[in-house]
């Protein structure tokens, strides 16, 4: 299986100390998929991440490039990220890396949106990926406006009635942790199939579509891959790495 690659996960926290008329302040470099690509290579998958902060120099520019991936996993990194490019910047024509990833998932490639604050339209809509070709091939549409939802109380997730034999739940026999939170979307695109839900103040909530989009398929996975929106008992879950490589391994046609 080719490397898959990973785009978002990283974030930079910056904090300011005052201590009367003394102020400090430091920066932490905090990476969320830490867990997620040891859980994948403990299943010998490879992945190569690029953090967001990189994405507008270093995600690929040509559906060659792409090539070099089993799958493509985008999570917690916005529209604009994959949008602006040292050309762009420079006030010079580039490539529209959306629409080159929706034409890589139509020829046969794989690709996974995973939720976050700045995956789908995202926490205050600051992700925007309404309306762009990346979510002409995903199985979910994003709403115009901000998705976040913030559950400290737990979200727990149920199977979609049918939807227990999927290859996505292969090897998985027990019941999912709860959540603490999720971006809120609709199914949508070509054919999509919904696989996990959560129940939300009397309203259901789709948590985990997947679609065959032409000669490739797409995964929108509405939580997190890492903490917060992933709780502790969800990553400490014995299930958790081969539920992550299992959504993996069917985006990239290997399951």
């Amino acid at each position: 299986m080719k490397p898959v690659l990973l785009a978002g996960e990283t974030f930079l926290v910056t904090s300011t100390v005052a201590k009367g008329y003394d102020v400090g302040s430091s920066q932490q470099y905090v990476n969320g998929a830490s867990q997620f690509t040891q859980a994948l290579a403990a299943r010998h998958i490879e992945v190569r991440q690029i953090g967001g902060e990189r994405c507008e120099t270093e995600f690929p520019t040509s559906p060659g490039a792409l090539q070099e991936y089993s799958a493509v996993v985008l999570s917690d990194v916005g529209a604009l990220s994959l949008y602006f490019s040292p050309q762009t910047r420079a006030g010079l024509p580039s490539v529209d890396r959306l629409e080159m990833l929706r034409k890589w998932v139509e020829g046969g490639g794989g690709l996974i949106m995973a939720g976050g604050y700045t995956s789908f339209q995202g926490m205050d809509g600051m992700a925007r990926y309404h309306d762009t070709p990346v979510e002409d091939c995903l199985p979910v549409n994003c709403l115009p406006y901000s998705d976040g939802l913030e559950a400290p109380e737990g979200l727990t997730p149920e199977i979609v009635a049918g939807s227990h034999a999927h290859p996505i739940l292969r090897d998985i026999e027990c019941a999912f942790p709860q959540i603490l939170g999720m971006n809120k979307v609709v199914l949508g695109g070509a054919a999509p199939e919904s696989i996990l839900l959560c129940r939300h103040r009397g309203r259901e909530q789709p948590l985990l579509a997947c679609q065959k989009y032409g000669k490739g398929r797409s995964i929108a996975w509405m939580s997190d891959i890492g903490p917060h929106w992933l709780s502790r008992s969800f990553l400490d879950w014995q299930h958790y790495g081969q539920f992550m490589a299992n959504m993996v391994s069917w985006v990239a046609g290997t399951d």
